[in-house]
């Protein structure tokens, strides 16, 4: 396990910065998507998306909710763990996204995305 810090999901609502650079539909399994390809005019690089990615992380006994930036470079670092998050939203997006799954780590669904929203004051 690394070090990553906790936030609290109060503490996250405050962070304006951080809220409007979520890239709420970015799978775990999407940080490892080759950076270069063949596009419609051919070869070339592919510019990876920056922003804070949420995932569902299993390696501990009990799923927790992370935070990991990526820059645009392509790099990604996990920053936090958040607090706050009910056992039963994280369970649920585990065995709906079984078959998402990548080195221990989901992508969250579309249930905990509303309620994260909510709770952050993002609603729709």
């Amino acid at each position: 396990m690394f070090s990553a810090g906790n936030i609290s999901l109060g503490n996250l609502k405050k962070n304006r910065f951080i809220l409007e650079h979520i890239l709420w539909d970015f799978e775990p399994k999407q940080l490892m998507q080759p950076q270069c390809g063949k596009g419609v005019e051919g070869a070339g690089a592919q510019r990876p998306p920056s922003g804070y990615i949420l995932y569902i992380e299993t390696m501990d006994k009990r799923p927790g909710l992370f935070l990991m930036i990526q820059n645009a470079s392509g790099c990604a670092e996990t920053f936090a763990r958040i607090d706050d998050v009910p056992d039963a939203l994280l369970a649920e997006a585990v065995q709906e996204n079984r078959s998402k799954e990548y080195g221990k780590m989901y992508p969250i669904n579309h249930k905990l995305k509303e309620w994260l929203k909510s709770v952050l004051g993002l609603a729709a």
